[in-house]
């Protein structure tokens, strides 16, 4: 009985830790927010900006919004249909809510580093094995990044002069954002080529845990966590003997990867803008989303609006700029991070009802 009390009252404990420090990263995102748009407004009229915000027409606003709401989602059905194939019966309005929070919890963390964690939290109290969602968001985390780095290189190799015209002193973030991306992606592919390493990882985890005083030593939480190692193996060799849903992920997550980066170029176009072709716009944008995409801030906040500002400040011109940041980052990011705090309220309802009718 005291070993259950013990066990509760550390689930307790952590759970509080981390509602802290997520209310701590969130509040720093808002602190980065207001800075940022301090920052964008402060040498412009914003009567100006505002004129320039009214120009947008609804047609090509739309687009832009479709395209935000649509990159979240494309995440979501990867996830149900990765899910599906592990035979794991889950809906895919389900999966789709998993990634609007994870898209939250990676809005308002450093480096994304808070996305995934509550995906497997959520996913869990769906009694999805933790082994197959490890499985499905390592296969998801490993081709978003490897997409990226694959437009990177292609980019690179293919506009860059186009990156040294418009980039100027970012030039050096891109390539850094790029090698940063695929040391991600090579450690990724080594845990699904490897997957006996999970269980190392798992146990040092743990020990590190203990060492912290957050846990203390179990032995059946040992075997839990080499029993999800078994499970995880087990899964990627599946994966291995029918790799039609690998095929299927690279697919979507090409799509869903451009359908960020056409934003800038609806916005452009919804401002009655045309000087310049959709390639040169979203390969400029594609260029801030590798440079910026694993740096340790919130969101990327106040480094993708600066580097934005540098990036397309000979193609929007005039208060077009300001107003283009702000429609932009609106889009791209707001919208979706404000959709995945409704979401994760309802997960949490959910959560709250559950746990109260089984208490009863």
């Amino acid at each position: 009985m005291s070993k259950t009390k013990t066990d509760d009252g550390t689930d307790s404990r952590a759970g509080k830790s981390r509602i802290k420090r997520n209310l701590i990263s969130f509040a720093f995102l808002i602190l980065l927010l207001i800075l940022t748009l301090w920052m964008i407004l402060k040498d412009n009229d914003i009567v100006e900006i505002w004129n320039s915000v009214l120009t947008l027409e609804p047609v090509w606003s739309a687009f832009a919004v479709f395209a935000a709401l649509f990159f979240v989602s494309a995440e979501g059905f990867m996830i149900w249909y990765i899910l599906r194939s592990l035979k794991c019966g889950i809906s895919l309005p389900n999966c789709i809510g998993y990634s609007f929070v994870g898209f939250f919890f990676s809005g308002i963390t450093p480096s994304a580093s808070g996305g995934q964690p509550m995906q497997l939290y959520y996913m869990s109290k769906d009694k999805i094995k933790i082994a197959d969602s490890t499985v499905t968001l390592t296969i998801v985390a490993t081709f978003y990044k490897f997409i990226l780095v694959l437009i990177g290189i292609v980019v690179a190799i293919f506009w860059g002069n186009l990156l040294t015209k418009y980039l100027s002193g970012y030039i050096y973030l891109f390539y850094f954002g790029l090698i940063l991306n695929s040391v991600v992606v090579a450690v990724l592919i080594m845990l699904m080529a490897k997957p006996n390493v999970i269980k190392k990882i798992l146990l040092k985890c743990e020990r590190l845990i203990i060492r912290m005083r957050i846990l203390k030593p179990s032995i059946n939480r040992s075997r839990k966590l080499a029993n999800i190692a078994y499970e995880y193996n087990r899964a990627v060799k599946k994966f291995v003997k029918n790799p039609k849903p690998i095929i299927v992920t690279t697919i979507v997550t090409i799509l869903q990867r451009c359908s960020i980066f056409f934003i800038t170029y609806f916005i452009y176009r919804g401002m009655g803008l045309n000087a310049e072709n959709i390639v040169v716009i979203t390969v400029l944008q594609a260029s801030v989303y590798v440079a910026v995409d694993l740096l340790p801030l919130p969101g990327a906040q106040g480094i993708s609006e600066l580097m934005y500002q540098t990036v397309f400040g000979t193609i929007f011109t005039g208060a077009y700029l300001p107003a283009s940041v702000l429609i932009t980052r609106g889009v791209s990011f707001y919208l979706p991070l404000i959709v995945g705090i409704a979401v994760t309220v309802v997960f949490w309802l959910k959560k709250s009802r559950t746990k109260k009718i089984t208490e009863q």
